[in-house]
């Protein structure tokens, strides 16, 4: 009788960390200070420890500055020049990269939220079940971030995500298919834009 291997899902993650921190005073968000180290290198810890292999770091804002002070090694780093556009453009410029990563999914997480730790994005990350999952971090019931999008979404995705819409076009036109995973107990979901958010770095 045949073994048949089952191999566990491939499942990338996609740091989108090109804000320029404009409510900050222009800081970018990437090169904030957390616990003494860049905060970009933070959330590629977290998407590490969740599992996710790759990880693509999608930069914008003050891109050679974030190279060359960060510790981004074993990252694949996707350089958007349209970043002030919005989130969108740092969402197709991620997604785009990873065409033949072999990736089934992507977990996508914002450079801003250090409230949420590797064990939110482990348990999003469980929630793939096929190319054609859908399923977000839920906070009381109310979704937020990461998000996770099986590879067969991703051409939808990339042509929906304008401005700072990122992927809410077609999160709003699936809601049939999302599965919500309820990570308020485990994680907090604010993000840092303005500057009294910055104590929450401390």
């Amino acid at each position: 009788m045949a073994h048949t291997q089952i191999t566990a899902p491939r499942i990338a993650g996609l740091l989108l960390a090109a804000g320029g921190g404009r409510r900050l005073g222009g800081r970018p968000k990437a090169l904030l200070d957390y616990r003494g180290r860049p905060l970009v290198e933070n959330a590629v810890r977290v998407l590490r420890e969740a599992g996710c292999d790759p990880v693509h770091v999608v930069l914008g804002a003050a891109a050679a500055e974030v190279r060359e002070r960060a510790d981004l090694a074993g990252c694949v780093l996707v350089d958007n020049p349209e970043w002030d556009e919005g989130m969108g453009s740092s969402l197709r410029a991620g997604l785009a990269s990873l065409a033949g990563s072999g990736a089934q999914a992507v977990l996508v997480s914002l450079v801003d939220q250090p409230g949420i730790g590797p064990e939110a994005c482990a348990r999003v990350r469980a929630a793939y079940r096929s190319p054609g999952t859908l399923a977000a971090a839920a906070y009381d019931g109310e979704r937020g971030h990461p998000v996770l999008f099986g590879a067969e979404r991703w051409p939808d995705i990339a042509a929906t995500a304008t401005g700072d819409r990122g992927a809410r076009v077609h999160l709003r036109n699936h809601a049939a298919d999302l599965i919500l995973v309820e990570c308020g107990d485990i994680a907090e979901d604010y993000d840092i834009d303005t500057p009294p958010d910055l104590a929450r770095l401390s």
